[in-house]
């Protein structure tokens, strides 16, 4: 898998593209929300030169503005008006998944069952879409649409940072989307850039606890001459129940290393201290970082509205 973002520039953004895809990378990963339309107008430009066949491509929809205020929309009417933007901007006729943006954020279930999933399953009876997805941080709000979802059937989940060193619970819901019928979508094996030597951007949500603890095995790894992103994908990637692993790639070099990871067996050496990293990540008093960004989501929606009245 290959995801575009916006801190890629243009030409290096293309070759690492063009380098995946001719290394066997088949999967991308888009949405509205990236660059605010301009991550999949990128990725139209460059797609309209490569056959149809050589990729599978999945974009979303609910998602779209940084401004707080348009951030959100699970509306069957900006669904349907979205994605036809997307369409134009990927200059294709159809995607291989349309997922759902981050339900969790969601004013209620009753829209996502009632509204936005209607209108996915809308496209995708008429051929511009081939599966139907739903993405998050939560796991629980995931569970909760696909137990309910009886008359549509939604066939991936995307989950992201939950299937990492830090954090692995991921795991423990493997068999509730095997039962369902429900493939899984793994991203950001690296924690958001918690598992990485240059360490997160700054909106990354994670408590502060959970960032020292990931910046105390990085400084360990980094002491042992192991380099933990390339623990971190390796640990990520080798779970038979997962389909595919999103891994953001900003250039062939990020690409190169990102498929050793993947491919070249771990050394003696780099399995005893990537076994050692349980030992910091076990005295986490919780790994995940579940609503913080939905607190701060919704208090400002909240201050908006007292603003404006």
């Amino acid at each position: 898998m290959v995801e575009y973002t916006e801190n890629m520039t243009r030409k290096k953004a293309e070759e690492a593209l063009r380098s995946s895809l001719d290394k066997g990378v088949n999967y991308i990963d888009t949405s509205p929300f990236y660059g605010e339309g301009r991550s999949e107008s990128f990725l139209g430009r460059v797609l309209s030169r490569v056959p149809r066949d050589k990729y599978y491509i999945g974009t979303k929809v609910g998602r779209y503005f940084w401004d707080v205020k348009k951030r959100f929309d699970f509306s069957r009417e900006t669904i349907l008006k979205g994605f036809e933007e997307s369409l134009k901007r990927l200059q294709l006729e159809h995607v291989d998944i349309l997922q759902l943006h981050d339900v969790e954020f969601a004013p209620s279930l009753d829209i996502i069952m009632n509204e936005a999933l209607p209108a996915i399953q809308e496209l995708k009876d008429k051929g511009f879409c081939r599966a139907i997805g739903i993405t998050g941080y939560p796991i629980g709000p995931l569970k909760e649409i696909i137990a309910h979802s009886h008359h549509i059937k939604i066939d991936s989940v995307l989950s992201y940072a939950r299937l990492t060193l830090n954090d692995n619970s991921l795991k423990d819901h493997f068999d509730f989307f095997k039962s369902h019928g429900v493939s899984i979508i793994n991203a950001s094996p690296v924690s958001m850039g918690l598992l990485t030597s240059e360490g997160p951007q700054w909106w990354n949500p994670a408590l502060p606890y959970i960032k020292d603890k990931c910046k105390e095995a990085v400084e360990y790894c980094n002491s042992k001459g192991v380099d933990i992103t390339r623990l971190a994908v390796n640990y990520s990637t080798s779970f038979d129940e997962v389909v595919t692993t999103l891994v953001t790639i900003s250039d062939t070099q990020m690409l190169d290393r990102n498929l050793s990871a993947v491919l070249s067996p771990m050394t003696e050496k780099e399995k005893k201290v990537a076994g050692d990293l349980e030992k910091f990540f076990s005295r986490l008093p919780q790994r995940h970082w579940e609503g913080v960004e939905l607190k701060e989501y919704w208090e400002q929606i909240g201050n908006f509205k007292t603003n404006n009245q």
